[in-house]
């Protein structure tokens, strides 16, 4: 499930790790925190014939550490693992998800190495699980190896610029890229833009995506909207609803059309439920139903749990 995040949220993810980390070492200007974050399902996919499986999205351990080098200006190096090709027995994967290093000065961050480019943060999708992509940035690839990002925060305007170096000639080159997402909050209005142009190899032409977002938090419910456009290939809302039954308990509605330059426009439709233990906020179980328009599809489900700190 994504949920639209504030670029000033982001600035103090990428110093200080991801929130609800667990600290590990903390003395004279260093801090060590660690993060896992473990969701196992139950799940049939929408689709044509489809079985059940265990599927395991994610299995992730994430590392933090800051270093404290005096006048507000703070270091900070990210290094992330996920097991879940493992789990599902897919052994020549890679399990480095993020390895980066930065500099940090009050609400500006600069960073390199692998990790997600900005435009990763676009848009109000809530489901679990998709047959379709999430947005057009997603479709398009929102990470790479060789990213060089500046998060800030300006007053009420937050921005997040990466450039993934084309690196021609070197063991990591695959492409080029360039984005950006800026979003502000107004009351209870979140709003965000993104755009984003990329050269998926070297010596092929380059594709832009562009794309609006809005999410109103009117209390008990949230409503939200997404529209992102390809360049010569496809254009993809989002509409969502979410509604906080009780502290303990939410439920999201939304759907996602995708109109493609070519061939038949598709819409998903999905609806689930969460579960957070009151005792413990980071173990929740969760449930979700989904479906699409296409021709000889069945209904997909899921049911799981997630457990993190």
């Amino acid at each position: 499930m994504k949920k639209l995040v504030l670029a000033s949220a982001i600035v103090a993810a990428s110093v200080a790790g991801a929130a609800n980390a667990a600290t590990i070492y903390e003395k004279d200007g260093l801090t060590y925190k660690m993060k896992g974050d473990w969701q196992i399902q139950l799940r049939q996919d929408a689709g044509d014939d489809q079985n059940l499986d265990v599927e395991f999205d994610d299995l992730e351990i994430k590392n933090s550490i800051t270093y404290d080098l005096g006048n507000g200006l703070t270091a900070f190096g990210q290094l992330d693992f996920g097991f879940k090709d493992d789990a599902e027995g897919k052994k020549d994967g890679s399990k480095l998800e993020e390895a980066y290093v930065g500099l940090a000065y009050e609400n500006v961050a600069l960073s390199i190495g692998e990790r997600d480019f900005g435009s990763d943060e676009f848009g109000v999708e809530a489901a679990y699980e998709n047959t379709l992509s999430e947005d057009g940035f997603d479709s398009q690839g929102t990470h790479g190896n060789d990213v060089v990002r500046l998060d800030a925060a300006f007053g009420a305007v937050n921005l997040t610029a990466s450039v993934e170096l084309e690196s021609d000639g070197e063991s990591s080159a695959d492409g080029e890229v360039f984005d950006l997402f800026a979003s502000t909050e107004l009351n209870n209005l979140q709003l965000a833009a993104a755009y984003q142009t990329m050269k998926v190899t070297p010596n092929a032409d380059s594709v832009d995506t562009w794309g609006v977002s809005a999410m109103y938090d009117a209390g008990m419910v949230e409503v939200g909207a997404d529209f992102s456009a390809i360049e010569d290939t496809a254009d993809q809302a989002n509409i969502v609803a979410k509604v906080a039954v009780n502290k303990s308990t939410k439920v999201a509605i939304g759907a996602t059309n995708i109109e493609p330059e070519a061939g038949d426009d598709v819409t998903e439709w999905y609806a689930n439920v969460t579960y957070n233990f009151p005792a413990q906020k980071n173990v929740s179980v969760f449930a979700e139903i989904a479906d699409t328009d296409e021709d000889n599809v069945d209904a997909g489900f899921l049911t799981g749990m997630r457990v993190k700190f």
